[in-house]
């Protein structure tokens, strides 16, 4: 990777843009602080505006193409990826009720900068952005017109969805992702003016930490798992399976490890059928790396702020998180885009937690990334084991092109 294509890369902006915030946020005058409040406000409610619309737009062409691929064994792979995505979010949900009270005792985060000066940080104006309808109704209708749209096979719907999620990716890359580091540098400038800098870079460099260790953590258990099932040593599979891990670090693409990913997972004794089936297809539906990050940071957050999410709210956070994560590989920023419509509606975020998350999810965005594409690989022993020859090289093909269609 050259210097050139490191600083247009959103991963550098979004630093830059973090540490320009917190250096101009030391002697920042109110009027400047004002400019950006003003422009925080207007961009979050943009994204509260086109969220559900995002949501619909990326889901229901995501669940329509899974029916487009293999016949039966498509259902069981589902199956096991989204178990071992929704396990991840439980073990990162066990763990931020086990560990952060003591890991983040004492720290807490304060987004209301208007107690700096009787509100001199108050936006200058605002402007009401409503939503056309709300990002639950967003998730339940992508969910039926994508399911409806597998069974009916209608091609023209398909067409017209597929249309509308273009249109949608053009609005996040030559819109919304330009001004991103505008919002986190305003959102960092707001946390240094109002003295809770400190609390918030300790706190989310010590979630960093533990999110990185656990994505490797919850690696070994998948392999673990996968090699007793398939009688292979779980270590020799996971070390054949680093440089697929390692191309996804520096790509940060689960797409653009694929060919990496499968010669990998060849190497393991998987069958060509087997592995050109599963892979592709996990490449779109199983996150659990993305979905341990998000999750340890999302009630990080909780924590910090004082937040009171019940064990519902956060497992139904984590449940309807799994299902719109197959959205995520056709989003730039991954999984925390399709997000943040539930952290929203479930967790109560408002649009400066918002942008924290987007902000503490990107920077390492590659290392979620990795996780994926290395568990798609204990995946694929799974169904080898219990597949077999049964997954033909047609069906294979047709799950690559549905993969690769998202």
């Amino acid at each position: 990777m050259n210097l050139k294509s490191i600083a247009n890369s959103l991963l550098f902006k979004i630093i830059v843009a973090i540490i320009l915030g917190v250096i101009v946020s030391f002697f920042a005058p109110v009027w400047l602080g004002r400019i950006f409040a003003t422009f925080n406000g207007l961009f979050g409610n943009f994204l509260n505006f086109f969220i559900p619309v995002l949501i619909f737009a990326l889901v229901a062409p995501a669940i329509a193409g899974l029916g487009r691929g293999a016949g039966k064994w498509l259902g069981i792979t589902a199956g096991i990826a989204y178990g071992s995505t929704i396990l991840s979010g439980a073990i990162a949900y066990g763990l931020s009720l086990a560990l952060y009270p003591t890991l983040l005792a004492g720290q807490s985060i304060n987004t209301n900068v208007s107690d700096i000066d009787e509100g001199a940080l108050e936006p200058f104006f605002t402007v009401e952005m409503p939503a056309p309808f709300e990002v639950m109704t967003a998730l339940l209708l992508s969910f039926c017109v994508g399911v409806a749209m597998t069974t009916v096979k209608s091609d023209n719907l398909y067409r017209v969805i597929k249309e509308t999620e273009n249109v949608v990716i053009k609005v996040i890359w030559g819109f919304v992702i330009p001004l991103l580091p505008i919002y986190i540098f305003g959102m960092f400038l707001s946390l240094g003016m109002n003295g809770n800098l400190g609390d918030v870079l300790v706190a989310f460099t010590k979630v960093l930490i533990l999110a990185v260790v656990m994505t490797i953590v919850y690696l070994i258990f998948q392999y673990v798992v996968a090699g007793a099932i398939a009688g292979k040593n779980p270590f020799t599979a996971l070390k054949n399976m680093a440089p697929a891990y390692f191309t996804a670090l520096g790509t940060s693409s689960s797409a653009a490890s694929i060919p990496v990913t499968l010669d990998s997972a060849l190497k393991n004794g998987i069958s060509k059928p087997v592995a050109g089936f599963v892979i592709p297809l996990c490449a779109t539906i199983h996150l659990s790396g993305s979905m341990m990050k998000l999750t340890l940071y999302a009630f990080a957050i909780v924590f910090l702020t004082g937040m009171d999410v019940s064990a519902a709210s956060a497992f139904g956070f984590i449940f309807l998180l799994g299902i719109m994560m197959v959205a995520a590989p056709g989003v730039p920023g991954g999984a925390v885009m399709v997000a943040v419509g539930l952290l929203q509606s479930n967790m109560g975020f408002d649009d400066s937690l918002v942008a924290l998350m987007i902000a503490a999810y990107i920077a390492i965005d590659s290392v979620g990334t990795a996780a994926n594409v290395t568990g798609d690989g204990a995946i694929a022993m799974i169904v080898d084991r219990f597949a077999g020859k049964k997954i033909s090289e047609d069906e294979a093909e047709r799950a690559a092109l549905a993969a690769t269609e998202e």
